[in-house]
């Protein structure tokens, strides 16, 4: 027997050789896809009114967090709100494009009125 013990080490290592490829173009391919998902910014709202009102709610760190947890995310979305635009899980979570989208929904929805101090 161990005169296999060389090629059988070499197959497992080939294996997660294999296995760590394969994941690691999937894991490439999900995050394209979702950037690809996310490129488009709907009703006509500019990048640049977006990042003003990140800037000022948040400094523009999509990973933000209020004192009190209530806010999170790039705009400071609260959970129900997150939500209502489509957004689930945590806001402060998910990735700075999709806040990025998100919020364009909420303002072309409902203008800056959600950012009374920013907006």
């Amino acid at each position: 027997m161990p005169a296999l013990s060389g090629p059988v080490a070499s197959f497992h290592r080939a294996i997660r050789v294999s296995v760590h490829r394969i994941r690691a173009a999937r894991r490439a391919r999900l995050h394209r896809e979702r950037r690809e998902a996310f490129a488009t910014l709907p009703g006509g709202v500019s990048q640049a009114t977006l990042d003003s009102i990140g800037a000022c709610e948040s400094g523009g760190d999509p990973t933000a967090v209020s004192s009190d947890g209530s806010y999170r995310g790039k705009y400071q979305f609260d959970f129900g709100t997150w939500e209502s635009v489509g957004g689930s899980g945590d806001p402060a979570a998910a990735p700075e494009q999709e806040q990025d989208y998100r919020a364009a929904l909420l303002y072309a929805q409902s203008g800056s009125s959600p950012w009374p101090v920013c907006g």
